[in-house]
């Protein structure tokens, strides 16, 4: 064990931070170390917006579900998929790169650059001291939120960092046993021993949750996971991914 991996596997959501912002060098060195990432191809295919006019974060905060900390916190920042970019390359190179940039191989490029980054931008962020929660609640109305960020066509916010220094810190979730995660050479199928497995994990969750708000809950996993599957939400978001001109062939 190292002090990397022992920051890495210390995670855990920050959703209350002090009323303090973040320094221009804390955001600087944040969003260059989402920039050093990984990216497929060097197609950098992503864009970050800082919020900090108190308004928008007000507006956002509505948008996510009235979660106060998307308002509240040292700085916020949205992580976009981002092919405008790569639109415009085409003009200036005078190639025609529209069905490339229309495909939904490069729209999933899109999206786990995009994912890199922002992950990256978290370990920093931490790194620092600082606290961070993703806000994927401001997928409820994108419309919206592109509206108030004016994102032009082929630009899609993907989800929010709430980023700041930890006014409370909880305990760390426990995550699912490694032997569901990590299979070897070809998946796993043992449906016994994956029943066997989750089962325990309940158990851990229940615990989890039980301990955390003195009995007022103790769901499992599996039922928490089937109750929020059972809700059909978002189901706008592919008429809307297209209607941005991404994910077309």
């Amino acid at each position: 064990m190292n002090e990397h991996i022992e920051l890495l596997m210390n995670h855990r959501s920050v959703r209350k931070f002090e009323a303090k912002p973040l320094t221009k060098e804390q955001i600087e060195a944040i969003v260059t170390c989402a920039q050093a990432a990984s990216t497929s191809s060097f197609i950098q295919a992503y864009t970050i917006i800082g919020i900090t006019d108190p308004e928008k974060k007000k507006k956002l905060a509505e948008v996510a579900g009235e979660q106060s900390y998307v308002a509240n916190n040292g700085h916020f920042f949205i992580f976009c998929a981002d092919l405008a970019r790569h639109e415009r390359i085409g003009e200036m190179e005078n190639k025609d790169v529209l069905p490339s940039i229309e495909s939904t191989e490069k729209f999933m490029v899109a999206l786990i650059d995009t994912a890199l980054a922002a992950q990256n931008a978290a370990i920093a962020a931490e790194s620092m001291g600082l606290g961070i929660c993703y806000i994927g609640g401001l997928r409820n109305n994108l419309k919206e939120v592109c509206k108030l960020l004016k994102t032009p066509k082929r630009v899609l916010p993907l989800f929010g960092m709430a980023v700041g220094f930890p006014a409370q810190m909880t305990d760390k979730k426990p995550r699912l046993p490694l032997q569901e995660i990590y299979h070897e050479n070809e998946y796993q199928q043992n449906m016994e021993e994956d029943r066997e497995q989750l089962n325990i994990y309940n158990q851990i969750i229940s615990e989890y949750y039980s301990d955390r708000t003195n009995g007022a809950r103790n769901d499992t996993w599996t039922g928490q996971m089937a109750n929020m599957l059972e809700r059909k939400t978002r189901m706008y978001m592919k008429e809307f991914v297209e209607s941005v001109g991404m994910k077309l062939n």
